[in-house]
C-alpha cells in the first residue's frame, strides 16, 4: 500500500464568469482526471482531486475540492502542491477570463459588442517552479492540430516530467468521450502510446508509467 504518497490531481473546466448569470468555459468533462483520481486511491495513495463544475460524483476515498475560476484552482492546487509527490494537471483551464465581471446581469440591449480578456496563470508552469526534489509533474496537451509539436513544446516550456498528449480533433475522443488516445512522452525522450481505450484504462497505463 502507498498511503505515504501523496496524489495531486485537477480535473474539469473552469468558468469565467462575465456576469452572474454567463460565462465562458470549454467542455471538458473531467471524466480523465476522475478516473485518475480513482485509480490512485486503488493503488493505495492518498489522493486530492481539485475538480472545476462537472456532472461526476467525487470517486470514493478520494479528498474532492471544488471550484470554479482559474484563480480558484490555482490557490487550491498551490495549497495542497507542496505535500504531494504526484501531481497531474488534466484540468482544461480557460486561459484568459473577462477584465470586467459585472455584478448586475447585463441586458440584452446593453451587453457590450467586444470584451475585453485577460490572461490566467499559467498554473502547471507556477507548480513546476516549485517543485521539491523527488516531485512527478505530469501535465496534458489536448490539441487539434501538430499534436506532437505542441506536446513536446509545452513538456520543455513547463518543466514537466511527463505530459500526455492526445489529439481532441477526433470526436470519438473528443471531450467528454468515455475513451481515450494517449502518447505518454517523457523528458528523457520516451515516446509511450497507450492506444485507443477506456479512460479507466488509460489511467492505469499513465501511472504504470510515471510512478511504477
Amino acid at each position: 500500500m502507498n498511503k505515504n504518497i501523496k496524489c495531486l490531481i485537477s480535473a474539469g473546466p473552469t468558468r469565467e464568469w462575465i456576469d452572474p448569470v454567463r460565462f465562458i468555459s470549454n467542455p471538458s468533462s473531467g471524466k480523465m482526471g476522475y478516473a485518475l483520481a480513482e485509480e490512485a486511491f486503488n493503488r493505495g495513495f492518498s489522493v486530492d482531486l481539485v475538480s472545476g463544475p462537472v456532472h461526476l460524483e467525487g470517486p470514493q476515498g478520494v479528498r474532492l475540492h471544488k471550484v470554479e475560476t482559474a484563480i480558484e484552482m490555482e490557490k487550491t492546487m498551490l495549497a495542497l502542491f507542496q505535500d504531494a509527490q504526484i501531481i497531474i494537471m488534466t484540468a482544461a483551464v480557460c486561459d484568459h477570463r473577462p477584465r470586467e465581471c459585472w455584478e448586475e446581469k447585463r441586458k440584452k440591449a446593453e451587453f457590450p459588442t467586444h470584451l475585453e480578456f485577460v490572461e490566467n496563470k499559467d498554473i502547471v508552469g507556477a507548480l513546476s517552479e516549485r517543485r521539491k526534489t523527488g516531485q512527478k509533474i505530469v501535465g496534458f496537451a489536448a490539441e487539434t492540430e501538430t499534436p506532437l509539436q505542441h506536446a513536446l513544446e509545452k513538456l520543455e516550456a513547463k518543466g514537466l516530467d511527463w505530459i500526455a498528449m492526445n489529439d481532441v480533433s477526433d470526436k470519438e475522443i473528443g471531450f467528454g468521450s468515455d475513451i481515450n488516445d494517449v502518447t505518454l512522452l517523457s523528458r528523457r525522450g520516451e515516446s509511450i502510446p497507450l492506444g485507443r481505450k477506456s479512460k479507466q484504462e488509460i489511467a492505469k497505463g499513465i501511472l504504470d508509467h510515471i510512478w511504477p
